[in-house]
């Protein structure tokens, strides 16, 4: 994990990339904010050598791959999977199935999207404050 890294969001829904964009931008993290709107390009961008991310938030529901699949492609990649890139889900609603799922897939958080602006402030705040605070097996590699 690379704590100055970029933070990487997959996310199709243009107007939650819109929401997003202005919250990292108020919240004015260090790290610059990737948007990818499908797990294909995300992944594609993950392959670069030299991409170290901060972290990745996810959604579920995607074309072309969803995010289950995308987290599975990067567990059976052996130079993905050494990078200790955190993977959360941050979705529009949970359920037990995706959820056991995901974490079956050792994501290290499912978060459900909050509906209003403020909300979803908070939680990418305390998503940033906790990662920022955690030490990951790469950091001694």
């Amino acid at each position: 994990m690379n704590k100055n890294g970029p933070v990487i969001v997959i996310e199709d829904d243009q107007d939650d990339q819109d929401l997003l964009k202005e919250i990292f931008a108020r919240l004015n993290y260090k790290n610059e904010v990737v948007f990818f709107a499908d797990g294909n390009a995300a992944l594609d961008y993950l392959n670069m050598n030299d991409v170290l991310p901060f972290l990745i938030l996810s959604d579920i529901n995607m074309p072309k791959i969803n995010g289950m699949e995308l987290r599975s492609k990067i567990n059976t990649n052996e130079k993905l999977h050494i990078k200790c890139i955190p993977y959360l889900f941050f979705t529009t609603n949970a359920n037990k199935e995706s959820v056991i799922e995901a974490y079956s897939m050792a994501v290290q958080g499912f978060f459900v999207k909050p509906n209003n602006i403020k909300g979803l402030e908070n939680s990418i705040r305390k998503i940033m404050e906790y990662w920022s605070e955690c030490i990951a097996p790469s950091e001694y590699l």
